[in-house]
């Protein structure tokens, strides 16, 4: 949920072509003449926002610098994530990274839907996705993502493992192994499938969540105008494309004419 530091291998796995007509809110950004500002956006378990001029995992804590100079050190556990990149829209419509809201999409759990790219770690990927229902070949789309499929993986963020959880984030889904495959699986796993249930299926959203928060979500009223977050989404869209639900007309009964009554 580090946003895609690790990124896929060339090669070894076709790429689909997403179902999605991607509006990036930092395109509609700069088309209107408002230049992209970097920043680094420290994001706290109590919901508070830093806006930093840079930071530093230092163990288990962070040094976060302080635009205008300085800084100060908090422990690694009160931050829920960072993401890079803010792109600060002026009086511009945030636009949603996604199809249309009318279109119903499945990640639920299904056989025919298996773990995208052959890995190590497939067996676990599966067998948590049928526990939690959730699309195996989403989460697997998602692992690639965030460490591709590094089980040691240690972001300079201060994200671990596989599905690459904040210190913060496994704490509170009991991840105590946060390098053990199936502890992590185990637990990123859980988060998506909370995240499936807050966001109703919508699969932009949902990725979009998982790497800027929830909040950041709910506050833009789709994904966030963030450079990072933009780029994380599109990425997985490209590898990974949606079930569509199954829908079932409603049934039309149509009743037989009455004869009139007879006049004999």
């Amino acid at each position: 949920m580090k946003g895609g530091e690790f990124g896929p291998s060339r090669g070894g796995f076709p790429f689909q072509m997403p179902r999605f007509n991607v509006l990036a809110a930092a395109a509609l950004a700069v088309s209107l003449g408002s230049a992209p500002a970097q920043a680094e956006l420290v994001i706290f378990t109590d919901g508070r926002v830093v806006k930093a001029a840079g930071y530093e995992v230092l163990g288990d804590s962070v040094e976060i610098r302080v635009r205008g100079g300085g800084s100060y050190e908090v422990d690694l556990t009160l931050v829920e994530r960072i993401v890079d990149d803010e792109v600060e829209v002026s009086e511009v419509e945030v636009r949603e990274v996604g199809g249309d809201e009318k279109v119903a999409y499945d990640l639920s759990y299904n056989d025919d839907r298996k773990p995208l790219f052959g890995s190590a770690y497939d067996a676990i990927i599966q067998a948590e996705a049928l526990k939690h229902d959730i699309d195996a070949s989403f989460v697997s789309a998602v692992i690639r993502a965030e460490s591709n499929y590094q089980p040691q993986a240690i972001s300079r963020k201060g994200a671990r493992g596989l599905m690459q959880l904040m210190p913060a984030t496994a704490r509170r889904l009991a991840v105590r192994r946060p390098f053990d495959p199936a502890s992590n699986v185990g637990g990123g796993v859980r988060y998506l499938k909370e995240l499936l249930d807050r966001f109703h299926h919508r699969p932009e959203l949902v990725l979009a969540a998982y790497n800027a928060g929830e909040n950041a979500v709910s506050t833009y009223g789709g994904v966030p105008p963030y450079r990072e977050t933009i780029g994380y989404v599109k990425k997985i869209l490209s590898w990974w494309t949606p079930a569509i639900a199954a829908t079932v007309p409603p049934s039309i009964t149509t009743a037989s004419p009455v004869a009139p009554p007879s006049t004999q």
